[in-house]
Formats: structure tokens, C-alpha cells, sequence
């Protein structure tokens, strides 16, 4: 079951909103898991974004990113 339009939470939600939409970081995301698979890019940007949060204050976390990794390519 999904909670919020389509994701399991208003968190994950968000942080696929803002890999899918922020050019760079979609960019960056895209290459990596081009380049490496969806497991090891989510776990690539997972360090990279560690301790950070989205511009509306979700964080960054491996389900999170994994999730709004799945249709990148």
C-alpha cells in the first residue's frame, strides 16, 4: 500500500521529487546508476548525501534514494 501519491512516505516522496526534478542531482544519479546498477548508485549517493536533507527537510536515506532511483534510466 502506498501513503503519499504513490510512495511509501511524504519523505520518500520528497526525496524522489528532488532527484527527479534538480538537474544536477538528477544528472549525477542518472550517470551512476548507468554506470554501476541501481543497488550500488543508491548506496553511492546515500554517502554522498549523508547528513543531508532535501530543500523541504526530508532526508536523504538509502530506501528513500533506492526507491526514486527505480525508473531513472
Amino acid at each position: 500500500m502506498t501513503a503519499y501519491n504513490g510512495h511509501r512516505s511524504w519523505n520518500a516522496w520528497n526525496v524522489a521529487l528532488w532527484i527527479n526534478n534538480d538537474e544536477g542531482l538528477y544528472n549525477w544519479a542518472r550517470g551512476w546508476v548507468r554506470d554501476f546498477g541501481r543497488t550500488k548508485a543508491s548506496r553511492m549517493l546515500t554517502r554522498a548525501l549523508e547528513g543531508q536533507t532535501t530543500p523541504d527537510g526530508a532526508k536523504y536515506n538509502y530506501t528513500c534514494i533506492y526507491e526514486a532511483l527505480e525508473d531513472i534510466l
